[in-house]
């Protein structure tokens, strides 16, 4: 039996009439193309300027509460002799007497009399009663004029330093600072000073 298989062409062509197209198989492993890869730099070290913090300027910290600084009490009464009507303070500076020894107190006595006062003309304070007393609270309490100070210092006082048995006067008071009566009456140069100076308030 003859075989029906042909291998002519022109009878092949008699049965093959339609166009013919070559298809790329997909499955074919495409060319790999080595990749190159850019260089990567380092980022350079960026340097950051220095600040300088003062701890001054820092918040204090919420939780410490700081101790209020005692304040000095201020002296608004005062125990005085006499009835100050002419506004005439003294001031004496004696930590045993109620005024000063008794030697003293005769001092004292006589030059009151002398520049013609009277106990009802100033008042008379014990100043070693009354350490922290500044002048600005003597004032406010006598409103005084004059003030005769015997054994209290004008750094005691909180004043400017003045000079001894002679009458000065800041702002609108007069004073006349000197030793204390004790000490003063064995002084004779300083008590003689001082009677010149008091003759001045006649």
């Amino acid at each position: 039996m003859n075989s029906q298989l042909t291998s002519n062409a022109e009878a092949l062509r008699l049965f093959f009439t339609e166009d013919i197209f070559m298809v790329e198989d997909k499955n074919q492993i495409a060319s790999v193309e080595p990749v190159s890869v850019a260089e990567v730099k380092i980022a350079e070290i960026i340097t950051l300027p220095t600040v300088n913090v003062s701890y001054e300027n820092l918040p204090k910290e919420t939780g410490v509460v700081e101790e209020p600084m005692p304040t000095l009490k201020r002296e608004s009464s005062f125990e005085f002799l006499g009835k100050n009507q002419k506004g005439i303070l003294i001031l004496v500076h004696d930590q045993e007497n109620k005024v000063s020894t008794t030697v003293g107190t005769e001092l004292l006595r006589k030059l009151v009399k002398a520049i013609e006062l009277t106990n009802n003309d100033f008042a008379l304070v014990n100043y070693a009663h009354y350490p922290t007393a500044t002048f600005e609270d003597l004032k406010g309490f006598f409103n005084c004029q004059l003030v005769l100070s015997f054994g209290v210092t004008t750094t005691q006082l909180k004043l400017n330093e003045q000079a001894l048995h002679q009458i000065v006067k800041l702002d609108e008071t007069r004073f006349v600072f000197t030793k204390n009566l004790h000490d003063l009456d064995s002084d004779q140069l300083s008590k003689k000073t001082l009677w010149g100076s008091l003759q001045q308030l006649k």
